[in-house]
């Protein structure tokens, strides 16, 4: 298969919209990543997505609509405080997970009843979900498993020959994918953490957030079964991607260093110098506690980068585990498979 480069004039997103309607797949740009998309409805269209990206099929698509009355075509769940945060926080980097309506197919929800929504504020992803017509599921333009596409040159990297397109745009404002809250409970919960952070969903809706237990555990290992498998049983089925499947990861072996910042910069330093005495190319990210929207911009592409440059093992210093630190640090983590050295 050709994979088409497109621009993102009025042209470009027309047709890239008429292959979205014939079935294929075309990579285009959001505020957090950049997404691979097919007809959200079209069960075979999706069926290429996962084959694509292999990726797992219980991993579920979130489905990307143009304007929040199209949230009425996928879900009879629009309670009060789900019109509260689409009010708040559309468009924008924040996923709801409601109950599905029967449209939309077991594959694109990952067998699920229940389906993740968002309105994307990126100007030429709605212009092409528009154009479409249709919703568009959409996972991150990537190889499953591998750090998430920030720039257009990630997505043709990954998926040159596998997809139909890629619209290339501008490289991604956020960095990282969006917040996933589930609504279907009786108090909205975190699945996956975002730039949209936890106090600002409380503010929001004059009440209560829980944030998925899950998250908070880190694991000593993945299984080594060639999908990257979390320890979390067979029996688990997630409600939003990024909960059950290794993510984000590097080439390079990656460890995250945790502790008081000075006492960490010391211990990276003299694991550097040993790494580099036995022939390993060695990198270093460091990123500022006061700007962890600077962390989160740049970490996905700082990891591609490093696969560019055959780095061996990448040194990383933990981030406070705070607003957006948090969603950063859920990335760091299993991008090293939660290999942490903590710096006493």
């Amino acid at each position: 298969m050709e994979t088409r480069i497109l621009g993102t004039t009025e042209a470009d997103i027309r047709l890239a919209a008429e292959m979205i309607q014939k079935g294929g797949l075309v990579a285009f740009p959001t505020e957090t990543v950049y997404g691979l998309g097919a007809d959200a409805l079209n069960a075979e269209a999706v069926g290429k997505v996962y084959a694509a990206k292999g990726r797992p099929s219980d991993n579920p698509m979130i489905v990307h609509i143009a304007q929040k009355s199209d949230m009425n075509k996928l879900t009879d769940g629009i309670t009060p405080e789900v019109e509260r945060l689409m009010e708040a926080f559309w468009p924008g980097p924040l996923t709801m997970v409601v109950p599905a309506k029967d449209v939309i197919p077991r594959v694109t929800t990952g067998g699920l009843a229940t389906v993740g929504v968002r309105m994307p504020e990126d100007a030429i992803a709605r212009a092409l979900i528009s154009a479409a017509g249709v919703p568009i599921a959409a996972p991150s333009a990537n190889l499953s498993g591998k750090p998430s596409p920030t720039r257009y040159i990630h997505v043709a990297e990954d998926l040159d020959g596998r997809i139909d397109a890629i619209i290339a745009g501008d490289d991604c404002k956020a960095g990282i994918e969006s917040t996933v809250v589930d609504m279907t409970g009786e108090v909205p919960t975190i699945l996956r953490p975002g730039v949209i952070t936890r106090e600002m969903l409380r503010e929001a809706l004059n009440g209560e957030v829980a944030v998925d237990p899950a998250l908070f555990e880190k694991p000593d290992i993945f299984n080594n079964d060639g999908n990257g498998l979390l320890q979390t049983g067979a029996d688990f089925h997630p409600k939003a991607p990024g909960m059950k499947y290794k993510h984000y990861a590097p080439r390079a072996q990656m460890i995250i260093f945790s502790g008081e910042r000075e006492k960490v910069k010391l211990a990276m330093a003299e694991e550097k110098m040993r790494r580099a005495a036995q022939g390993q190319k060695v990198e270093v990210i460091v990123y500022d506690d006061a700007d962890p929207q600077t962390a989160a911009h740049d970490f996905f592409a700082r990891l591609r980068a490093c696969d560019k440059k055959g780095v061996d093992v990448i040194l990383a210093a933990a981030l406070k585990e705070d607003g957006i630190g948090f969603a950063v640090m859920n990335r760091m983590f299993k991008s090293a498979g939660y290999h942490i050295k903590e710096v006493l």
